[in-house]
């Protein structure tokens, strides 16, 4: 089936959906409530809660919480309506903004109205009151009157400078109303409704009679405010309303309420929101929540004169798109169909999943039509998100996200789905990732999940989290439409991956080439994650930009457009296979991506590798090349930020080397971002030295990076400490460090680094454990300059890895006895016999009798030691020539873990000490059987 027939036939069922829930049943004026209840009885439904403790426990909380509302009421009966942000004075029903800011409001209403936000940016230095201290009816114009979160003290200030408390407050109101609403259809107990009705008629009334706001300097925020907010995302206070007026639909109507304002309120903002957004993100999504809940609150079609009921903002929010708002059946498509990725970073892409569950969720509730078979990508994307993993069980931190655990509320939705259409299997494989990746003691608080959520988890035995990880992951995963490659290697203590990203969708960063390392169980070397907001100084000049990620600036330049971003990088190689879990070598995983930066075009490339050491835990090797063409002076910075208490520099001996004091780091003309780097110290440098970070604390052996780097001409180094990582969580790093300044390397080198790169070994270990490193050289071929040859010598001084990375798989390397032409090389011996060489890019490789020689393409092969000779996994045709005197007999050819052949080699034409075989074609294992 095509794309363009799939998408019809998703359309048909979602609309034969969308008009099952606007039948006249479902519709129906007198089927209420029905959001979340759907005909169950409320004696009915507390027999049924009564039984599931957490579920009871929810509905306890509330009712105590509730009650406590009610008892101040007693007192005072205008104590929780007078509390509600409104022009209580004023009655101002215009309201005016100039860009993300409340200017003023003007005008009169018959009733008091409700109050706009303050500003987009939710930042703020003021502090939210609670309840008990605000003052009633209050409605001052020398602004707001908060408390300062430094100072403490109470000061006046604008409501542009008050973040988002205005609608916060509202909405916390709005919430003990809500629930206040539920309690009275749960217990018939009229004191629940007669306290919530005055709060929502003066909300619902002052809404009613009041304007959507204007943007006086006609900016596009004319286009995305919504009408008690600055965004039409944030407009959470629906979801409230319009339980409200479901759980309370006849009580309303009997007790002084006009539900046609209701009716009237919920249309102006439905068509607020379909007017309004940004239409090529996540906005569709948020706004289609909104929408959904609008929908659901209001009677078919025929109950309105203007037709604007169920079935119009259902179309609208499944079918029909408009200029602002993409209806969910094209939204969709910006999933990536063969990954699941979502174009955005990871907490992003993870929150548009979560959402679109819960939308399908709701709207299942009305239709019983299963509605989540209509978006066969929920699922596929919900189990892509594992990929986003570290071993914690934390997910990747590139761009505006940060380091947690996968939604429990996805999980959740998919459990209840299963449970409903009785698909038992499914339903069983998710709750055991579910409970083996979160806790889930506390299932939640709220009344959707006291509806919704089914009330025992199935049991399953219990899986190791790193094991569960492994097993729904892979070595390396690619997502080309976030620009993101990811590499993975060992399991527990030994766990490593790094994480490399592009800029690339929505919500990322100017970062070039950028890197997260994780091993010794933590995030060793973070992204710093987002600013206090988007539109605060720090992460406009800091955060986004290039310094703050473990990346390479060109003359302190570097830079792009950040958020709604353009600039993947070229993934040239990788190896293994992008979500290959089948792959029989498993010693080295790698990746090149290049780059051009887009501020001063220069050339960049990271090659990037993870190789396994013999006690198996790896240690990583990063080239990165940057080079300015043309330029005759140039500086290229390799930023690399790293957890710990501590940065030292080694000498090739290992002796402490002294810094100096300095102020050399930023110069003229760069990016105010070095700006945020304090405690400079820095030296000077041509030879090969080590860098070591040292992390204590937590619930850890103390763990260390030590940092092998190769010298050369014109280098500095520089010991800095940076802001702290928005993106930490205290399972990604000890606690105490969280909110602390960031220890950062930056290593600088006064001329081009593309012929002589930044060549870096990270070799973590812990206090106590296989250090896995105890010597790495560095060297440069005297025929190609550009090449790096590295010899890394393990713990045991007997196992050497010979390592030869080129810039590229035309460049040649020849030395004695070794011929390469190809990008990348690793070969390891122990005792001077051969473990395994791994090649990739190669059309050729010659060394101590083996050959390799491409036959069609450049081949990425692997051959290995084993017990009765070698493995060998190939991607492309190639002739392998084995030394003589190993007594290669024959080869076996499996396909599918069969053996399907043997051949036998030929004597080599060109070596009378060597035996060729010929592979035709890629094979995923051929066994060098060896007479014994």
């Amino acid at each position: 089936m095509n794309l363009k027939s799939s998408l019809i036939g998703v359309a048909v069922l979602l609309l034969a959906s969308v008009l099952q829930a606007q039948g006249s049943e479902s519709g129906a004026g007198e089927n209420h409530p029905r959001i979340y209840v759907n005909k169950v009885q409320p004696t009915d439904f507390a027999k049924a809660v009564k039984k599931v403790e957490w579920k009871a426990e929810i509905i306890a909380k509330k009712q105590e919480q509730v009650d406590q509302y009610i008892e101040y009421c007693k007192a005072d009966p205008k104590w929780l309506v007078s509390r509600l942000q409104m022009n209580w004075k004023t009655k101002h029903d215009k309201v005016y903004v100039r860009g993300g800011d409340f200017s003023y409001s003007e005008g009169e209403a018959p009733v008091p109205t409700v109050r706009f936000s303050g500003t987009r940016d939710w930042a703020t230095d003021y502090m939210r009151p609670p309840l008990e201290e605000i003052e009633p009816y209050f409605d001052d114009d020398r602004g707001m009157y908060l408390r300062h979160k430094q100072t403490k003290e109470m000061e006046w200030v604008h409501p542009s400078e008050a973040g988002h408390i205005i609608e916060g407050i509202n909405r916390h109101i709005m919430s003990i109303v809500e629930d206040a609403a539920f309690l009275y259809w749960y217990t018939g107990d009229e004191q629940y409704a007669a306290f919530a009705l005055p709060v929502y008629d003066t909300y619902m009334k002052g809404m009613y009679y009041r304007d959507a706001p204007v943007d006086l300097d006609s900016t596009k925020q004319q286009w995305v405010s919504g009408l008690a907010t600055f965004e039409v995302i944030h407009e959470q206070i629906v979801i409230s309303l319009s339980l409200i007026h479901d759980f309370m639909y006849d009580y309303l109507g009997a007790n002084g309420h006009d539900r046609n304002i209701s009716v009237a309120v919920f249309q102006k903002w439905g068509d607020q929101i379909i007017k309004n957004g940004i239409p090529d993100n996540n906005w569709n999504f948020f706004q289609a929540r909104f929408l959904t809940f609008i929908a659901l609150t209001l009677d078919n079609n025929e109950y309105y004169e203007n037709g604007k009921g169920q079935q119009y903002y259902l179309d609208h929010t499944f079918e029909v798109s408009t200029d602002r708002q993409i209806a969910l059946k094209e939204a969709i498509l910006n999933y990536d169909q063969q990954t699941g990725i979502w174009p955005e970073s990871a907490s992003y892409s993870m929150h548009v999943t979560e959402t679109l569950l819960k939308i399908l969720t709701v709207l299942d509730n009305a239709t019983n039509a299963n509605e989540l078979e209509n978006f066969p990508v929920v699922e596929k994307a919900t189990l892509a998100t594992f990929q986003y993993l570290f071993p914690n069980g934390e997910i990747v931190a590139f761009g505006d996200s940060r380091h947690q655990t996968l939604s429990a509320e996805s999980f959740e939705y998919l459990i209840a789905n299963y449970r409903k259409y009785g698909k038992t299997e499914k339903e069983k494989e998710i709750t055991a990732l579910y409970k083996s990746l979160l806790n889930t003691e506390k299932r939640g608080n709220g009344l959707f999940e006291l509806f919704f959520y089914v009330d025992e988890l199935v049991e399953n035995g219990n899986s190791d989290t790193g094991e569960l990880i492994a097993s729904l992951t892979s070595p390396t995963f690619y997502a080309p439409n976030v620009s993101w490659f990811v590499q993975r290697m060992g399991s527990g203590d030994d766990a490593t991956m790094v994480s490399t990203f592009g800029a690339f969708g929505n919500h990322a960063h100017a970062n070039g080439i950028g890197l997260e390392l994780y091993a010794n169980n933590y995030v060793l070397a973070p992204d710093m994650g987002k600013g206090p907001s988007y539109w605060h100084e720090d992460h406009r000049q800091y955060y986004a930009r290039y310094p703050a990620h473990n990346t390479v600036v060109v003359d302190g330049i570097s830079d792009s457009r950040a958020m709604r971003v353009s600039q993947p990088f070229s993934l040239d190689n990788h190896f293994p296979e992008s979500g290959d879990r089948n792959n029989i070598f498993d010693q080295v995983t790698f990746a090149k991506a290049s780059f051009v930066e887009p501020a001063t075009l220069s050339n960049q490339q990271r090659l990037t590798a993870i190789i396994n050491g013999k006690s198996g835990k790896g240690y990583v090797l990063d080239v990165f090349r940057s080079e300015r063409p043309d330029a005759e002076r140039q500086k290229h910075d390799y930023f690399f930020h790293s957890l710990g208490q501590s940065l030292s520099f080694l000498d090739e001996n290992n002796e402490s080397l002294p810094l100096t004091s300095s102020e050399k780091l930023k110069e003229p003309g760069f990016l105010t971002a070095y700006d945020y780097f304090t405690d400079e110290k820095s030296m000077a440098t041509s030879h090969d030295l080590n860098a070591l970070f040292t992390l204590q604390g937590g619930e850890h052996p103390t763990s260390f990076l030590n940092v092998w780097m190769k010298g050369g001409e014109n280098r500095e180094y520089f010991a800095v400490k940076g802001p702290k990582s928005n993106a930490l969580s205290k399972s990604s790093a000890p606690a105490a460090l969280v909110d602390e300044k960031i220890p950062t390397l930056v290593i600088r080198s006064n001329k081009e680094a593309w012929n002589d790169p930044f060549v870096v070994v990270f070799n973590p270990f812990m206090e106590g454990k296989n250090q896995v490193i105890s010597e790495v050289d560095f060297s440069e071929n005297k025929n190609n300059k550009s090449s790096q040859v590295l010899q890394v010598t393990h713990e045991d001084k007997v196992t050497k890895d010979r390592i030869v990375v080129a810039a590229s798989q035309n460049d040649i390397v020849e030395a004695e006895d070794f011929y390469q032409k190809g990008l990348l090389s690793i070969t390891r011996e122990t005792a001077d016999e051969l473990d395994f060489i791994f090649t990739a890019g190669a059309t050729r490789y010659s060394s101590e009798g083996w050959e390799i020689l491409s036959i069609r393409e450049p081949v990425t092969l692997s051959i290995e030691r084993t017990e009765n000779g070698f493995e060998i996994q190939n991607n492309e045709a190639v002739l392998i020539g084995v030394p003589k005197r190993l007594n290669p007999a024959y080869i076996e050819i499996y396909v599918d873990g069969k053996l399907i052949a043997t051949r036998k080699g030929m004597k080599s034409r060109n070596d009378p000490n060597r035996i060729d075989f010929r592979l035709e074609k890629a094979f995923q294992k051929v066994v060098i059987v060896v007479k014994q």
